[in-house]
């Protein structure tokens, strides 16, 4: 698969497929049981496009009135990959589903961005040709 094949998959409605906006609620809810305690929002975005990886991110907005720098994002990396509601398993599956020929998947490290706006980024790496 072609690298504008790929690009043209990762659209924003795709990434919201992949990973529904009312995720955010039900993980705090899981973390917390309570909704209300929850910093920040949860995002995919599809970051950048190179020859054999495509670089997704989990973006996390710090939500009004709470603290994102205070919530301890650097240790996400390791909850997302094996959470149950963030399921990035069953993301890679949707993603093979869509033509995607994926052959391994990490995440990154936590980056901040901005003092409202963290980034963990989600690399996928594909067999192009």
């Amino acid at each position: 698969m072609d690298q504008n094949a790929i690009k043209n998959i990762f659209t924003r409605e795709f990434c919201d497929t992949l990973l529904p906006p009312h995720t955010t609620d039900r993980f705090f809810e899981a973390l917390y049981g309570d909704v209300s305690e929850g910093a920040y929002d949860i995002r995919l975005n599809c970051e950048s496009l190179r020859p054999g990886t495509v670089e997704l991110g989990f973006h996390l907005t710090q939500r009004p009135g709470k603290c994102l720098v205070c919530s301890l994002t650097y240790g996400l990396p390791n909850v997302f990959a094996r959470h149950p509601l963030i399921d990035i398993q069953g993301m890679i599956q949707k993603i093979k589903e869509a033509g995607v020929p994926v052959k391994d998947w990490r995440l990154g490290q936590t980056i901040e961005k901005k003092r409202s706006l963290h980034v963990i980024p989600f690399y996928i790496d594909t067999m192009t040709s």
